[in-house]
């Protein structure tokens, strides 16, 4: 900078600010700015100040390269810890508008919302339950980590309000916590395994599976081994009935096909799933034959992979499921 724009600089009028102020002149919009937040924040404690203190806890004023920035602090509320919407009426009609906000501050709140009402008044959110299903997605996708975590909070509360009338909303969210749960962040990630977590808990998992069996084959080993670990948890919940009907021979094909997956998650997922197979198996050949001693070796688990696999898919299950003993004869 040449030295007359440096002495223009020096002899700039103060505009009244007290030069011993905490907040120069060049910082009086993000004064501005953090006292409009302030503002807000009374107006929303006066109207539903549980939820405003999980929103917004504290506004900073950092300093980067010579500039001052508002650090807006997040707290983020447990469920349980969620109490009911201190005006149903006023916060529903302004739901969808708040969730599609420019002003993130305003969408955290919207999102817990919908927490709210998922959890208070399951009905009631029924009514929009599509757009707002499409917004959480939209919220998912936002770069911004606060709006993205309270967006995967949501979406736990939800699978877990609305279990099977969920599905045929299913698939953008899905895409969307496969992705969260395998990226860096991991605080967000922490918060979309949660969030699949209560899918694979909630959801029906005759209706789930079709939707996890194309992201097995996804080309990003992440999403493979996070789809793996939702089959693993989804499949026991299924019961002897629900296997058989489903089929236990493209179970065991979809176990085998995993246990070559280049990542660790997706191969131990996939031990977890072969292990349970073979244990509905051997139970519903031992109920139908309850005065054999013995099974028939046609109706035993060797051959029932041999039979359904590849000789080295049915090699691999076989040495996963396999006693010590087995195991060291199956080398």
């Amino acid at each position: 900078m040449s030295g007359k724009a440096l002495r223009d600089l020096n002899v700039l009028p103060s505009s009244g600010l007290d030069k011993n102020s905490d907040i120069s002149g060049k910082g009086s919009l993000a004064k501005s700015y953090i006292e409009n937040i302030n503002d807000n924040g009374h107006e929303l404690q006066k109207k539903n100040s549980p939820l405003f203190s999980a929103t917004l806890n504290k506004v900073d004023i950092v300093k980067s390269n010579g500039l001052e920035t508002v650090n807006t602090e997040v707290e983020y509320i447990d469920s349980e810890n969620l109490a009911d919407i201190a005006d149903v009426d006023a916060s529903f009609n302004t739901l969808l508008a708040r969730l599609d906000s420019k002003d993130w501050v305003s969408t955290c709140e919207a999102l817990n919302n919908v927490r709210q009402f998922s959890i208070y008044h399951k009905q009631k959110l029924l009514e929009i339950f599509g757009a707002v299903i499409r917004l959480i997605v939209k919220s998912l996708k936002c770069p911004r980590s606060a709006v993205c975590k309270t967006a995967l909070m949501a979406s736990a509360d939800i699978f877990k309000a609305y279990n099977d009338i969920i599905i045929d909303s299913i698939d953008p969210l899905l895409v969307q916590l496969l992705l969260k749960s395998s990226q860096d962040k991991r605080f967000v990630c922490e918060a979309a395994e949660v969030a699949l977590v209560s899918m694979t808990t909630w959801v029906s998992p005759m209706l789930l599976l079709p939707k996890l069996l194309p992201y097995l084959t996804n080309k990003n080993p992440r999403i493979r081994a996070k789809a793996s670990m939702c089959l693993s948890r989804s499949v026991p919940r299924l019961g002897m009935e629900g296997i058989k009907a489903y089929g236990i021979d493209k179970l065991i094909q979809i176990a085998a096909a995993q246990l070559s997956d280049q990542l660790p998650e997706s191969r131990e997922a996939a031990r977890a799933l072969a292990m349970q197979l073979q244990a509905i198996y051997v139970d519903s050949q031992v109920s139908q034959c309850e005065d054999s001693v013995k099974l028939v070796d046609a109706d035993s688990w060797e051959a029932f992979c041999h039979a359904k696999l590849t000789p080295l898919s049915a090699q691999a299950i076989l040495r996963v499921t396999a006693t010590p003993k087995e195991g060291l004869a199956l080398s």
